[in-house]
């Protein structure tokens, strides 16, 4: 029992000890709120008032405080946004300036483009003035974008384009107190390009995309480039496989529509030219080759038919390959270009240096077969001995004692012109023969030195090739 009595009067006077110390830290809690609240007031102790310290007192901003909502601040309620700044009033003016980020794409195909870019707008709606002493604007997203006007742009000749909206819309709307707005997006646009590809792939093109207002026209929207030329700025880093970027400027133009009436315009321009050294490789090398190729037959002797033959043949079909897969990639114009000039030339003398050997080869047979009947008409001895004494002299004609059938067979060599004369000498020198031989007289004077063909293409050829490289490489450099 005296234990547990002890151990009551332990805890009534711990609770006694500890409800002392709440009290106390309550006392000093509010003492503290209360000088606090004096020193923000700037009273004093006594009840005098005293100017506060500049670090301490700030003056009221409604920007700033949270139970501000944005629609009573800039009374959105209050005005109807469904119409222009000054509606009745005189055009209101709209700067714009873009900021290009990226060229994406040029196809040649659809005759287009795609650019990525930052579209601003500025103008001054005098309903979106708010009171503010230090704020300097208020910036919003796209949900406050749907409530109050926004100029009507659109890309005039564009066939898609879409806001980009990851993670959320790319949308930027900036209001000043003094009711002036900055409106910015982020846009990709794939816009038509007229593109003149005579001079393809030697080609300089020139693009443009043209921003305009849909609804409103110049009486009531004045649209502008806020800096002129400097109102378009690029990035450094923007490059294409197939172009070098030669320059960007601005102009303004006003378009005019028979139901509507006029607009402004405004247009950036881009200037384009094309990198060479691709098509070096993939047309102008491998056509220039197949042109050389097809002289190799020039050097080889006109008999060697199965080498000859299709040498030519692959030659021709290599270039037809070439000239498909260039045409395959470049859209259906009704004109020529500059590479199909090249390439067409090329095959020309790719397909004449196939037309100049079968032109060898049927001569060459026309005039053995000539040969031919000449020598079946000359008699055995020919008034000079018996039948094996009929040899040509080794020192004359160069042949040995080749017979003139062999001679026959295989052509004429580099000599055959001294064996036609050798021939027809010996006709002629006999009178029994002549009558015999007079209708092949014409023959021996319109004889064609086939091998002279050969020796006049080798020259030629070439000299002609290279004539037009010289010449086609001058106009269109």
């Amino acid at each position: 029992m005296q234990v547990d009595a002890v151990l009551v009067l332990l805890c009534v006077w711990l609770a006694g000890v500890a409800g002392k110390m709440v009290q106390s830290r309550g006392h000093k809690l509010e003492t503290y709120k209360q000088s606090r609240s004096r020193r923000d007031t700037g009273m004093d102790g006594e009840g005098g008032h005293k100017t506060g310290s500049p670090m301490y007192k700030r003056s009221p901003d409604l920007t700033k405080s949270p139970m501000t909502k944005s629609e009573q601040l800039l009374r959105i309620d209050d005005h109807d946004f469904t119409m222009r700044p000054a509606f009745g009033g005189p055009p209101i003016p709209v700067g714009v300036d873009v900021q290009v980020e990226s060229l994406d794409t040029i196809s040649e195909v659809d005759m287009d483009f795609t650019m990525t870019l930052y579209l601003r707008h500025y103008w001054k709606d005098e309903r979106l003035a708010f009171p503010s002493t230090n704020n300097q604007s208020m910036t919003f997203d796209s949900r406050l974008v749907k409530k109050i006007w926004v100029p009507d742009m659109f890309f005039v000749h564009s066939k898609r384009s879409f806001i980009h909206d990851t993670t959320t819309d790319n949308v930027m709307l900036r209001v000043y107190p003094d009711g002036n707005v900055l409106y910015s997006l982020r846009v990709t646009v794939t816009a038509m390009c007229n593109m003149d590809l005579s001079r393809f792939p030697l080609d300089t093109q020139t693009c443009s995309l043209e921003i305009e207002s849909y609804a409103y026209t110049d009486d009531d929207l004045m649209l502008y480039w806020k800096k002129g030329n400097e109102s378009l700025n690029t990035d450094d880093r923007i490059s294409l496989s197939q172009f070098l970027i030669q320059k960007f400027h601005t102009t303004t133009k006003l378009a005019f529509y028979s139901s509507t009436g006029w607009y402004n315009r405004l247009y950036i321009h881009f200037t384009l030219r094309r990198h060479i050294f691709f098509f070096l490789l993939q047309t102008y090398f491998p056509a220039t080759l197949m042109v050389m190729l097809s002289w190799v037959s020039f050097w080889i002797d006109r008999r060697a038919v199965p080498a000859r033959v299709p040498l030519g043949i692959t030659t021709v079909l290599t270039m037809s390959t070439i000239i498909t897969g260039v045409n395959a990639s470049m859209p259906r114009v009704s004109y020529i270009k500059a590479v199909d000039i090249y390439l067409w030339v090329s095959f020309v003398f790719v397909f004449l240096s196939v037309i100049e050997y079968a032109a060898v080869n049927y001569l060459s047979t026309v005039q053995e077969r000539k040969e031919r009947k000449l020598r079946e008409r000359l008699p055995c001895t020919c008034g000079i001995g018996n039948p094996d004494e009929m040899m040509i002299d080794p020192q004359i004609t160069g042949y040995g004692s080749m017979d003139v059938d062999n001679m026959g067979n295989y052509g004429m060599p580099e000599n055959g012109g001294r064996q036609e004369q050798i021939l027809a000498q010996v006709a002629l020198n006999d009178p029994q023969i002549t009558s015999q031989v007079k209708p092949s007289r014409g023959y021996v004077n319109i004889w064609i030195d086939t091998h002279a063909i050969d020796k006049y293409s080798r020259v030629v050829f070439p000299g002609a090739y290279i004539l037009f490289n010289i010449i086609y490489w001058s106009i269109y450099s």
